[in-house]
């Protein structure tokens, strides 16, 4: 990985712990209203898959250790272990998932789009397998308490990242900070058409 690439991971390792604290505790969940989220979402949009999910996998490592990332402000083993640490660890797993729609489609909004849902609904089943183990209550209790509520606020969060993202990539792609990957396929299909021009040409010299 090049020099740019480990600063811009580490900068969005940054703004993962800089969002991730911030939440707003609601009465009808344990789960709280947070920017993981949208720091996530915000993070993989950018970097891609191979960039986004180490960015995603320092800011939890950091978390685990006792660095106060997490929502509250809070972090160590007993947050990761604890009723919402399921999400922490999903994020583990959203991040690839969503990284690898960005690499393969990475103009295509509606795959895009599709892949977050596909990595949010992974860290959804986390969530949910490890709050109702922990809370001793059905997936189908964990789910209306630690995903249903929250399903409409993640929407908006994934909304907003793509269009906080976008131009930030693009302009990252301007400057050669990061590779956008796009049109390379149209200039393989001229490269192979023109190598059957010439081979065609040759062919008629004989």
């Amino acid at each position: 990985m090049k020099t740019k690439h480990l600063a811009l991971t580490g900068l969005m390792a940054a703004v993962l712990c800089l969002l991730g604290p911030i939440s707003l505790p609601i009465p009808v969940s344990p789960v709280p209203v947070s920017l993981g989220f949208f720091a996530v979402y915000l993070t993989v949009y950018i970097l891609g898959m191979k960039m986004g999910s180490v960015s995603v996998l320092i800011y939890v490592l950091l978390g685990f250790v006792g660095v106060p990332v997490f929502t509250g402000f809070s972090g160590g083993i007993g947050k990761v272990l604890g009723p919402t640490g399921g999400y922490i660890i999903g994020y583990l797993f959203m991040a690839p998932i969503i990284g690898f729609f960005v690499d393969k489609w990475k103009t295509n909004y509606i795959l895009i789009v599709l892949g977050m849902l596909l990595g949010t609904a992974v860290c959804y089943l986390f969530g949910t397998l490890w709050l109702a183990y922990q809370g001793g209550m059905s997936f189908s209790a964990a789910l209306a308490a630690g995903v249903l509520p929250f399903v409409p606020a993640d929407i908006v969060k994934l909304i907003l990242a793509v269009l906080v993202g976008e131009p930030v990539r693009r302009r990252l792609w301007k400057a050669g900070i990061l590779e956008s990957g796009v049109g390379k396929e149209s200039d393989r299909d001229a490269a192979r058409t023109n190598v059957g021009s010439d081979s065609a040409a040759h062919g008629s010299d004989r």
